[in-house]
């Protein structure tokens, strides 16, 4: 069932996006050559709780940690370990955080000291992907409104797109619906409404979209091992556009902002 938050709700997971906001920023800046990814998840669980939230990955369906850390041909899921980081790699990091029962969920991409042209580039157009189906999420759009600015962005550039896991709605579970692929014709699927709060995820391979499941039964990787970058937000869908709740800077709904509830 696709739920519709109020205001009150929102600003609850506003809050606990700004904690998710917070660990991204300090790990952006921790993932250097040498740091292993174990360091990484430790340094977020420990954060999180200092803030009050609970890090809502961990042991969520027996996920073994806080954060997934996915380096290079890894999609996403990755778990965190002994492994250290080299100057060249990509990593992507995502973090969700439960505060007071509400969840907020995001992930970057970052690379690891200098890294290739190629590889700059792949992670900067699945950034910018992201904030164009981001644009989509307005009141009266159709949800495809927003996969279809992921694939047709990326396909522009020469990407293909994850295909077998995508966005989702989020609220008081890390995953609910309705499922938000990154991938579908524009005018189809469920109008949006003000309220619906959406975690938004672009998954970019420079190769085939097809992946596999690593034999941890968690990582996603590409089949072609060819490098592949995520980055998400949760976004809230308001009256005058979407409004992102996972930064450092988001701001609190109005007093219109859902009037339509």
């Amino acid at each position: 069932m696709v739920v519709c938050r109020t205001k009150e709700e929102i600003e609850k997971i506003r809050r606990a996006g700004r904690i998710v906001a917070e660990v991204m920023r300090d790990l952006r800046q921790m993932a250097q050559p040498g740091v292993t990814t174990r360091e990484l998840d430790r340094y977020a669980e420990a954060k999180i709780r200092a803030r009050g939230g609970i890090p809502t990955f961990k042991g969520y369906r027996g996920f073994p940690a806080s954060i997934c850390t996915s380096i290079n041909e890894e999609v996403v899921h990755g778990i965190p370990s002994d492994r250290k980081l080299q100057a060249g790699d990509i990593v992507g990091i995502d973090c969700g955080v439960t505060l007071d029962g509400y969840v907020a969920d995001a992930a970057i991409t970052v690379p690891v000291g200098e890294v290739s042209e190629e590889l700059q580039r792949l992670i900067r157009v699945t950034e910018e992907a992201l904030y164009r189906a981001i644009a989509q999420a307005r009141v009266g759009n159709r949800l495809y409104d927003i996969s279809y600015a992921v694939q047709s962005y990326a396909e522009a550039h020469g990407y293909s797109v994850v295909r077998d896991f995508c966005g989702h709605g989020v609220g008081r579970q890390m995953h609910e619906d309705p499922q938000v692929p990154n991938f579908g014709a524009p005018g189809r699927g469920l109008r949006l409404r003000p309220g619906l709060v959406l975690a938004i995820e672009p998954m970019l391979n420079m190769g085939t979209y097809e992946v596999e499941i690593a034999e941890d039964g968690w990582t996603v990787r590409t089949v072609d091992r060819k490098p592949s970058a995520h980055f998400e937000h949760t976004i809230a869908i308001t009256e005058r556009g979407p409004i992102i709740l996972t930064t450092l800077d988001a701001e609190p709904l109005g007093e219109r902002d859902l009037h339509v509830l």
